[in-house]
């Protein structure tokens, strides 16, 4: 059974910024021809690994908001330099609109079961503004 992940998307003020800011982490990458994916580090391993590999995403809280998701590609759990236990959350470039949702903040990361999960609006369309496109959506014009 499918299970997600949400995290707080901390310093990005909208869909943009995060967009943006993962573009330059893409070109910081390839300037050092290091491998091109998208990873977050975090200190706690998620024990159901295989739940979110089968169609999971992780869902990001922007401003106090569920607003988008990325596809989860793999968990790759590792010692740091100090031997502390951590783990990268390999996702997906593709950033899915979600219907927007209110969300307290939380600290680190949470499971999200699939029932609990906001549905799609659809792809990040960077030439319309998010709030258009969630505004749209409502609407039922996208």
């Amino acid at each position: 059974m499918t299970l997600h992940l949400i995290k707080l998307c901390v310093g990005c003020d909208s869909i943009e910024h995060l967009a943006d800011w993962q573009k330059g982490r893409v070109a910081a990458l390839k300037k050092r021809g290091a491998k091109i994916e998208l990873t977050h580090t975090t200190r706690m391993v998620p024990k159901r690994i295989d739940e979110i590999l089968d169609g999971g995403s992780l869902y990001w809280v922007i401003k106090g908001i569920v607003s988008v998701r990325q596809k989860m590609i793999d968990i790759r759990p590792f010692r740091d330099k100090e031997g502390i236990a951590r783990c990268h959350l390999v996702y997906s470039p593709e950033l899915v609109v979600v219907a927007p949702r209110p969300r307290r903040a939380f600290q680190g990361w949470r499971y999200l079961p699939a029932k609990e999960a906001p549905p799609d609006i659809g792809k990040f369309n960077k030439k319309m503004p998010s709030k258009l496109q969630r505004e749209l959506a409502e609407l039922g014009l996208l």
